[in-house]
């Protein structure tokens, strides 16, 4: 068994997260306060992982740094329209709590990414300039 078909596959997690968003807020009452609030979850939730896919693809590392940033805010986000929206039973009041958890260990998650990915730094194996200059001055 592979390595990676052990590993929780990110990019699936978000969109499941978003899927899930969508499900929860389909079984909201209809209200005008509920629709505003509901929309904008809806977009922030998507954005975490068309972001996260970006960041994926991404050209340069200051590139996918931005992107995940983007993750960690639209997932910030996503907790603040859960907050906003009042359910109505206790079956969506469960729903809206497994879904602020996941926006809270999405944010976390992006965090730490952002923590190893310090800007400026080289990813492991990569060389300077200089070191560059100096190895083929050795030959």
């Amino acid at each position: 068994m592979s390595d990676k078909s052990t590993q929780y596959d990110l990019e699936d997690r978000t969109f499941i997260f978003a899927k899930r968003v969508r499900e929860f807020v389909r079984n909201l009452p209809r209200s005008f306060l509920n629709t505003d609030d509901c929309r904008q979850l809806i977009r922030s939730s998507g954005s975490v992982g068309a972001n996260y896919i970006e960041a994926n693809n991404s050209l340069s590392r200051k590139d996918f740094r931005m992107r995940i940033m983007i993750c960690r805010k639209e997932a910030k986000e996503s907790g603040y329209w859960l907050r906003l929206i009042n359910p109505i039973g206790e079956s969506l009041d469960t729903d809206r709590n497994f879904l602020l958890d996941e926006s809270r260990q999405l944010m976390n998650i992006f965090g730490a990414m952002l923590r190893n990915t310090q800007e400026g730094s080289r990813p492991a194996g990569a060389r300077g300039k200089s070191e560059i200059r100096k190895s083929k001055s050795e030959n």
